[in-house]
């Protein structure tokens, strides 16, 4: 169980029109850029996420959060209000996946990969030098956090 006092607080932020608004008690990990199909739909374009354990993110607010089932293995949140798509889980539990946009600045984070992308649109080229994998990231893959 992690010690949610203020001394442990490594985040904040929330949707655009504030129905949605979270706490992190954790160090957080380097944003991976998703490139598969889903996230750019979801996303509009390529998305990236950091990740904490659920056990360290607190809701201060979530009236407007809705959860999707967007694959067998996943599910996404979002704010059904204003639209902004923030997190991003496997129905099974493990790590969940936020939004660096959500997060209020300064996030101190840095962006360390990509991924998926074999299924990166035809409108854009990855260009920043950054690790790329075709698909997931791979155990080697060690992303130190913030």
């Amino acid at each position: 169980m992690s010690d949610k006092s203020e001394k442990n607080l490594r985040a904040k932020g929330g949707c655009l029109c504030g129905g949605i608004r979270f706490e992190i008690y954790q160090p957080l990990r380097p944003v991976v850029v998703c490139h598969c199909k889903q996230c750019r739909q979801t996303a509009g374009y390529m998305n990236g996420f950091t990740v904490c354990l659920p056990e360290n993110l607190v809701f201060i607010r979530e009236e407007t959060l809705t959860w999707y089932e967007s694959s067998e293995e996943a599910k996404r949140g979002f704010c059904n209000k204003c639209g902004s798509s923030i997190f991003w889980t496997y129905k099974s539990g493990g790590n969940m996946g936020i939004a660096p946009g959500s997060l209020d600045e300064p996030t101190n984070l840095k962006t360390a990969m990509h991924v998926f992308t074999e299924f990166a649109g035809d409108y854009y080229e990855i260009t920043d030098g950054l690790l790329q994998r075709p698909g997931d990231r791979q155990p080697g893959d060690i992303l130190e956090t913030s």
